[in-house]
């Protein structure tokens, strides 16, 4: 699991480990989190503490779309998801429903699942336009997005971390850089709808979406042209993906 997090957006940090902390996950699984900072300034990195299953390192200062991908070649599992630095999981059991999914479903290249906000008041409020539970076809969430759309967001994806870095990780784009990697994966290969919450988003001043920068139209046209872009080109390669090592539980 990777997480990128700068100077000055470690607010919230240490509740997000306590999330990650709790996870219980099948009988012979063990997490890895990868924590990366944007930046060299180690204060972020020092505020964890020091555990086998938590690696961190530092980076130049990039976007959360080099951090991550920065952080990408210390990934030593079959399956990779990310989880930002001021978002929660919704319970114990989030990855584990993951790891269940496409162990139940061999052929499947990543799983999904609804976010819910929360509210700076404590209010949990489920996306709008979350597809039913069950399989995604090749194709599905890019015509969401597409329409207007994305009926979920990137950051709920877990996805092989085989197929990830067959398509180079993060696309470098200032902002909705998550759907990259989700969207290429759709390309070459069905997946997942969990029924159950997989992200608490949390909703604040201080996050990346709430800039002004990101408000701007003609930026949102480029970087959902950039994922569409690829996603497109890869579905006319006609090149589709299965895992030569299926998860097993």
């Amino acid at each position: 699991m990777i997480t990128p997090v700068y100077d000055g957006g470690d607010a919230y940090l240490l509740e997000t480990y306590e999330s990650v902390a709790a996870q219980q996950l099948p009988t012979g699984w063990s997490l890895q989190w990868l924590v990366q900072e944007d930046g060299k300034t180690g204060r972020p990195l020092d505020r964890l503490p020091d555990q086998p299953w938590i690696s961190k390192d530092a980076g130049r200062a990039g976007g959360a779309a080099r951090t991550r991908t920065l952080a990408l070649p210390r990934a030593q599992g079959l399956l990779t998801r990310t989880l930002d630095a001021d978002d929660l999981f919704p319970d114990e059991h989030t990855l584990a429903r993951d790891i269940e999914a496409l162990a139940a479903n061999p052929d499947l290249g990543w799983t999904v699942a609804p976010a819910v906000d929360l509210y700076p008041d404590g209010q949990l409020v489920p996306g709008p336009c979350d597809p039913p539970p069950g399989r995604l076809p090749s194709g599905y969430l890019a015509e969401g997005l597409r329409a207007g759309t994305l009926p979920v967001m990137g950051t709920t994806a877990t996805i092989y971390t085989e197929l990830l870095l067959a398509h180079g990780g993060w696309p470098a784009i200032p902002a909705f850089e998550d759907v990259g990697p989700l969207l290429a994966a759709e390309a070459c290969a069905d997946g997942w709808m969990q029924e159950k919450p997989g992200e608490i988003y949390r909703k604040h001043s201080a996050q990346q979406t709430a800039a002004s920068d990101y408000q701007d139209e003609s930026e949102r046209t480029i970087r959902i042209g950039i994922v569409l872009s690829r996603a497109d080109a890869l579905r006319r390669l006609r090149w589709t993906w299965q895992p030569r090592e299926p998860v097993t539980i």
